[in-house]
């Protein structure tokens, strides 16, 4: 998916980020990043403060400033300030910050690594698959999940082709797909499993993931097979998942120390 938000992580801390096809450019959340350099709890208004500050020293930083819909903690998309790498080394400059120096060589490095990947995705894979082992996943969970992750691909894929572009869209029918195998929209699942910012997926269970799996597996096949030419037909045609709820009690109550 073009828009896809991902999640980085600096020393235990997640930065939600954008890759832009197009510009070939990463966009970083500047929320994210001012909360780790500045260590407030108030990240909002410290870059509301420093924002005012720049522009009434004369600086250009906040014409370079843009904004993204990015999945907030309450797991709702909301405009957030985003800027590219050399923005944000500027951005870094103004913090006083003893992880000023260390993020910019971690900055660096995430730039370099996404032209790796862009030569030889199979590096991609390799990060992925270390960085989860490195968290204590099993090697099964992992497999499971990297498989999912392809085959999330070729879902947005299909949707994509089928006329799916905003944010909202991708999120209404993840909705529906995860309602029809867990009984519960995606929102009121993370709350399930109190979660907050992190990634649902990375906390499912080895049979949590393998029911996504077919459930967005059979999906991207219905879609395939009926060819819907725009949001709304894609809506009427998703997945009707059998439910059971007995079934789906047991799966939702699964110790994740079990993965």
């Amino acid at each position: 998916m073009k828009d896809e938000v991902k999640i980085a992580i600096f020393e235990g801390k997640q930065i939600r980020r954008h890759w832009d096809d197009e510009k070939e450019l990463w966009f970083f959340s500047v929320i994210d990043v001012v909360e780790i350099l500045a260590q407030t709890d108030r990240p909002r208004k410290y870059w509301d403060d420093l924002k005012r500050k720049l522009k009434q020293e004369g600086s250009q930083l906040s014409e370079k400033i843009g904004q993204l819909k990015m999945q907030a903690s309450d797991g709702k998309l909301y405009l957030t300030d985003v800027a590219d790498t050399e923005t944000m080394f500027r951005i870094i400059q103004s913090i006083p910050s003893p992880n000023a120096e260390p993020f910019k060589l971690w900055l660096a490095r995430v730039g370099y690594e996404r032209v790796e990947e862009t030569e030889d995705p199979e590096k991609a894979i390799q990060r992925a698959m270390s960085t989860y082992l490195k968290k204590g996943y099993s090697k099964n969970w992992v497999d499971l999940r990297l498989k999912s992750i392809e085959i999330r691909k070729d879902l947005t894929n299909e949707w994509n082709e089928r006329g799916v572009k905003t944010n909202d869209e991708f999120a209404i029918l993840t909705d529906d797909i995860t309602f029809a195998w867990a009984g519960m929209r995606t929102k009121d699942y993370k709350k399930h499993k109190e979660l907050k910012k992190e990634n649902l997926r990375d906390n499912m269970t080895n049979l949590e993931l393998v029911l996504n799996m077919l459930a967005e597996t059979a999906t991207t096949e219905i879609s395939k097979t009926k060819k819907p030419k725009h949001f709304r037909r894609i809506e009427k045609s998703r997945l009707k998942a059998a439910r059971l709820p007995a079934e789906r009690e047991k799966i939702l109550n699964i110790n994740p120390a079990d993965r």
